[in-house]
């Protein structure tokens, strides 16, 4: 079984810190799901913690809150829609523009604001954050540098969305959380509609090379250069004396 390889990671990375919790966010979906559960056979309930950040009105929160019910761990809701709408207009107010006209703006600074409240809780109850990106997501680039993309350490990274969601039902995990439909929770898409394809074709193109329609393997292929970046190390100038 493939969570059994990663929850004997999991505990040699927390090997020797047996003080440290591991600070996870808790948005519903199947990645933060799964890595909750993981992280609870691996380390046990009490030395897992899950932050629900909404922005606002979330309108699936409440599949949030049966996760962390049902697993047992302790919680903390975090509604960062006000430091968003501070952050939003104080930029916008210096450069004298609208910020949320520009899709990067918009769906990334919350996602950043996110990662800095998971870092704030973790300084207060001791712990590392996950990250929860799966490889699908990180081959094209669907996620926020500094944001979800961030993190001390990476329990998915080698699996697509179809195995994740496999993990799930391994570990015995209703289908609300294995199967929800993936969203980023602000743009009103989910993840396939602003992607331009299905997972189930990325994860096949991914693992075997096999695609039907060239032009979605062009896209694939593309959005994966462009986004790069956000797995390798940053760039640095060495100066040699």
């Amino acid at each position: 079984m493939k969570k059994d390889g990663i929850i004997e990671w999991i505990r040699e990375y927390f090997k020797g810190n047996d003080s440290l919790n591991a600070v996870i966010g808790i948005s519903g979906g199947t990645d933060s799901s799964v890595s909750a559960a993981l992280l609870c056979e691996a380390l046990g309930k009490d030395r897992v913690v899950g932050v629900l950040m909404p922005c606002g009105e979330q309108h699936d929160i409440d599949v949030s809150k049966q996760l962390v019910d049902q697993l047992g761990i302790r919680h903390y809701i975090v509604n960062i829609k006000e430091p968003v709408t501070a952050l939003h207009d104080l930029i916008g107010d210096v450069v004298g523009c609208e910020p949320n006209d520009t899709d990067a703006y918009k769906t990334n600074t919350p996602a950043r604001i996110r990662m800095t409240v998971l870092y704030g809780i973790c300084a207060l109850v001791g712990g590392r954050v996950t990250n929860t990106c799966n490889l699908s997501e990180d081959y094209v680039g669907y996620s926020t540098k500094f944001g979800d993309a961030a993190g001390d350490f990476s329990i998915l990274s080698s699996f697509t969305k179809t195995e994740v969601k496999e993990i799930g039902r391994e570990l015995g995990l209703p289908s609300i959380f294995v199967d929800k439909i993936p969203e980023d929770g602000m743009s009103g898409k989910s993840d396939e509609e602003r992607l331009g394809f299905t997972y189930a074709v990325l994860d096949r193109y991914i693992r075997t090379g096999e695609i039907d329609d060239e032009a979605t393997r062009e896209r694939i292929e593309r959005m994966h250069r462009a986004n790069l970046h956000k797995l390798l190390p940053m760039p640095a100038y060495k100066y040699e004396p």
